[in-house]
């Protein structure tokens, strides 16, 4: 019996479980597990029985007090509940309704802001009109060309002055001096366009009406020929080779009414600004002065290096002059005349004989002798060159522009004018009143 137990002892060792004193690596890892804490929940979950549950259905916003206090706090805070608070970005655009609603959208969103380089324009190289000027003198230090604002260009030649008509094409005979030797030096309409002052070689100054053919009257007192002469409303100023510079008052009797004394030769260019308190002038001494109205001195003195005859002043820009002068010089030279300072200059490789400004102020026209003979376009204030207009022969003395400031007349020492149609038509703003100044009334002021 004892045999037959020990044998069913083995087969239940043998048929149980293996046993071994090393522990498996399951039990290993159970054993060394923390012993988890009573009321604690997971690392992301709070523990729920820490909450008090018995708070949570009572709605504070329901109390008056903390009502109150809240809509205090928000009128403080934020002063204007409509603002928007951290808003960076503009509105959204308003939901498209079709497939092409969409693409602008798209478009509009994406599109970025392109500057676009303004290209120069086209300018005809070729005059629009030639005209024979026979007898104009081959002289730099006169000027005798105008044309009014009655669209008449004005021309001496010799002793004549010729009128022209720009709308029918019709050429006048104004007058003719006595005596042959007795020729034109200067020629400048008014602004109304109805009277002409010219200077001659016989020192004395006249004033024509250009509609009556008629000389209305003659203002004597310089010593030697006027080779310049520039309106400023009622007052007449006339620069002579004498180096004086008159002013005469054409409503009275008694017209000289004031002297510039300044320059030391023959005064070639003269030019009153816009606003009418400055008086350019350049003479064969190389120097441009600036007067106004009563100076007995100059108020500013600028040196060139040759005789200053093209003088222009900026239509848009009050103070700016712009300068040329002659063949040892080539220079077109800006001005600031308030603070007497030059901005900028710019070398033409050319005698300066004339400048005309576009009414906007953004071109400029120059008129060339020795060595070019032609006549340039630059754009201001860069001084960049547009275009260079060729076909005289010989130096370009005289410029004149035309009423509305499109066409630049040129008269040269090869007797011929051409027209050039160089200038933009502008859009100007037309004022509701009239001028005060009438032709009658203008026929009652001169004597």
């Amino acid at each position: 019996m004892t045999h037959y137990s020990d044998i069913a002892e083995l087969d239940d060792i043998l048929s149980g479980p293996v046993k071994s004193s090393v522990p498996t690596r399951w039990e290993r890892k159970a054993s060394e597990r923390p012993i988890p804490r009573e009321k604690s929940g997971d690392r992301f979950i709070p523990n729920r029985d820490a909450m008090n549950t018995d708070l949570m259905g009572v709605d504070r916003d329901d109390q008056k007090e903390n009502k109150k206090f809240n809509s205090m706090v928000a009128k403080t805070i934020l002063k204007n509940s409509g603002s928007k608070i951290l808003s960076y970005r503009n509105k959204a655009p308003k939901p498209s309704e079709s497939h092409h609603n969409k693409l602008r959208v798209l478009y509009a969103s994406n599109r970025e802001t392109v500057r676009v380089r303004r290209q120069f324009r086209h300018i005809n190289s070729a005059p629009e009109r030639i005209l024979d000027a026979p007898d104009l003198v081959d002289d730099y230090y006169i000027n005798v060309l105008s044309w009014s604002s009655q669209n008449t260009l004005a021309v001496g030649l010799g002793p004549c002055i010729y009128l022209w008509d720009a709308a029918t094409g019709s050429i006048n005979l104004l007058c003719e001096t006595p005596d042959e030797d007795d020729i034109v030096t200067s020629v400048e309409f008014m602004k109304d366009g109805h009277y002409l002052a010219v200077g001659t070689t016989s020192k004395d100054v006249q004033i024509w009406d250009v509609n009556k053919q008629k000389q209305l009257r003659s203002m004597p007192g310089h010593a030697a020929r006027i080779g310049s002469l520039a309106w400023n409303n009622h007052i007449l100023s006339s620069g002579s080779r004498d180096s004086t510079i008159f002013n005469h008052d054409v409503r009275v009797a008694n017209h000289h009414v004031h002297t510039y004394r300044g320059h030391e030769q023959e005064i070639c260019g003269l030019t009153w600004s816009p606003d009418g308190t400055q008086l350019a002038s350049g003479g064969n001494d190389n120097m441009c002065n600036i007067w106004d109205m009563t100076s007995s001195s100059p108020v500013h003195t600028f040196e060139h290096k040759a005789a200053v005859k093209a003088l222009s002043w900026c239509p848009t820009q009050r103070s700016v002059l712009a300068t040329g002068a002659g063949t040892a010089d080539r220079h077109i030279r800006f001005f600031n005349t308030n603070v007497g300072k030059m901005m900028s200059s710019v070398d033409t490789d050319s005698q300066v004989c004339s400048l005309q400004w576009n009414p906007n102020g953004k071109e400029l026209v120059s008129a060339h002798g020795f060595s070019k003979n032609q006549l340039s376009v630059w754009n201001y204030p860069s001084m960049t060159k547009i275009a260079d207009l060729t076909g005289h022969t010989s130096r370009v003395l005289h410029t004149a522009q035309s009423p509305d400031g499109t066409v630049v007349c040129s008269a040269a020492a090869d007797e011929t004018l051409r027209f050039w149609k160089v200038f933009e038509p502008q859009t100007k703003k037309r004022s509701s009143q009239h001028h005060s100044s009438s032709k009658r009334t203008i026929m009652r002021t001169i004597r």
